[in-house]
Order: structure tokens, then sequence, then C-alpha cells
């Protein structure tokens, strides 16, 4: 994105680390953004930016931050971090459905609604197939379970509240790597405790993408109209348990750890780490074959080793 055509940049969920990355490129580069969260985002002293509390249900003050902006970008969504008890389920899939169906709500009753909308999803909509080795690409059949289904309603949700000449996006993302969020730094700290084994059988796949080209893709994607519909978004090089965990050690710079069988990774994530075991044991290996020959679009970091050490050193 250029100097010289500033744009107004609507981000809905930017405090979390994939908004502030995105935020802070955009402010770096001249351009004007408004941030939509329940809390302030680090960078609120910024002169080109405007922050609007929203709570995810109501619309309010922030909806007319929408009129005449340049697109709209919503990354609104509980994270899947934790154990999937009825209600947590519960408050995963409402906090998508209800942000896309609050910004469809918002949209339609103003003068100038952006005309791009880019949204949020998950290559989780895929399921975790077996054999794990099962090579994904854009065209592949959903998965079926929680995880898939959830993927699938917030893309309907998406569909039925587009205006009828609005261009969209919708990121189908893979794990994003990043430096100050998400769960790197904490898989990092573990490896750096001597805790940086393969997972269970080691063969489940990792698809990926480092935060630097999250932000580039995005961009890109406001930019340039060809982009539109639905991607696959995640480095061209997936990588099995085995090879991610001994590239971070690697990188942490330690020694060989002991492999941490199923059942322990399934008692650690659920009674130390109160969180889900089989996003730590089940995975996919995911090709981003659109990304790959419908757009320029050309990764900084392909290969995993140079995204780790970019982050962690």
């Amino acid at each position: 994105m250029s100097h010289m055509n500033t744009k107004h940049i609507v981000i809905a969920g930017g405090s979390g680390f994939m908004g502030q990355n995105l935020s802070n490129y955009l402010l770096d580069n001249q351009h004007h953004v408004t941030i939509l969260s329940r809390s302030k985002p680090k960078n609120h002293n910024h002169s080109n930016l405007n922050w609007h509390q929203w709570d995810n249900q109501t619309l309010g003050p922030w909806s007319s931050s929408l009129n005449n902006a340049d697109a709209i970008i919503n990354l609104v969504g509980r994270t899947v971090d934790c154990r999937k008890t009825p209600e947590q389920r519960k408050e995963i899939l409402g906090s998508r459905i209800d942000s896309v169906n609050l910004i469809g709500k918002s949209i339609r009753q103003l003068d100038n609604p952006p005309p791009i909308w880019i949204q949020a999803g998950t290559a989780h909509i895929f399921g975790d197939p077996i054999p794990q080795d099962t090579i994904i690409t854009d065209n592949s059949p959903l998965g079926t379970g929680f995880a898939p289904d959830v993927g699938a309603q917030w893309e309907q949700a998406l569909h039925k509240n587009l205006l009828p000449n609005q261009r969209h996006v919708n990121l189908r993302t893979s794990f994003v790597l990043g430096s100050t969020g998400g769960a790197l730094k904490r898989m990092a700290t573990l490896t750096r405790l001597g805790l940086g084994g393969k997972l269970g059988s080691g063969k489940q796949y990792i698809s990926w993408i480092h935060e630097s080209d999250m932000t580039q893709l995005i961009v890109s994607a406001i930019d340039d109209p060809t982009y539109t519909g639905t991607y696959l978004i995640t480095s061209p090089n997936p990588v099995t348990n085995t090879q991610f965990m001994q590239t971070l050690r690697k990188v942490c710079r330690r020694p060989w750890s002991p492999p941490v069988p199923s059942l322990a990774v399934k008692f650690g994530a659920r009674f130390i780490m109160n969180t889900d075991p089989e996003l730590a044991l089940l995975g996919r290996r995911c090709i981003p074959t659109r990304l790959q020959s419908e757009t320029p679009f050309k990764f900084q970091y392909p290969n995993l080793q140079p995204a780790l050490e970019n982050l962690l050193q």
C-alpha cells in the first residue's frame, strides 16, 4: 500500500496480536486505522488511530466509523485454546457469528459502507483428516465435528451479511506464528525449559504462517482487487510435529528432548494448561494452492527455520 493513497481501515477485534501487527503496519505507512474491541489497544496513543469500544452485541457510536471506510477487517473470535466445555463451545461459536452479524447490521444502515470486507476464518474447517499426511488444498472437502462446523457457520454468516457489490476475502487461517502472542511463545518457553520433545506420534502436521506474511497478505488483499473469495492461508511448507519441535529446539539452542507420549499430552493439556489436547495431537497438512496460483503474493517466510529465527532471536 503506497504512502500516496492513504486509506481508512476499520479492524474489528484489533487488540489481539494479529490486529496489533496489522494496525502498526498500516499506521507506519501513514494510513488511518479504527479499532473496534472490548479493550483499549496497546498502540492507542497514535495520532492516526481511533478506538471504539464494542461489546460484539449492540450497534453504537462505533458504527459511524464504518461510513466512508475503505475496508472492514473482522478478526473477532474467542480463542480456541481452551477446554471445550459446552459453555466454551457456545462462546467460541457465538463470538464469531455475532461479530459478523453485527457488522452486517451496521453496514446495511450506512450511506457509504466499506467496499471491501476481509474476514478471518479457519483452516480447521477441513477437520483432522486420516491419514495425517493427507494433503489439503483449497478444493479439499470440508471436515466434520465441532471445529469444521464452527468454520462453516462462520462463513455462512459472512455470505448472508455481504452487500451485493462488496468484495470479500475470506481467510481460512492456519497456526499464526507470532513473537508477542499466540501459542508459539508458550511452546518456546517450554522448549527452553527442556520440554521441547515431539508430542504424541509426532506425525501430525502443523500448517503455519509467519505473522508478517499474515499482515502483508491482508494488506495486499485490501489493495489488489484480484483477491476475492476464500483462501487457505498458510505457508506452502507445512511440517510434522517432529520436524517443528526439532527446528524449535535448534532455534532455541536446546539439545534433544524426550518425546511426550499422547497420554501425558492429554493430562498436561487438560489439568495443567486447561486447554484441548487435540490442538497438539491432531493437525492438517495444508497447501495454499489458490494463493500461489491466482495471486501475486510472495511469502517472505516460506520455510520454518528462518521464520522461527526471526520471531525468537
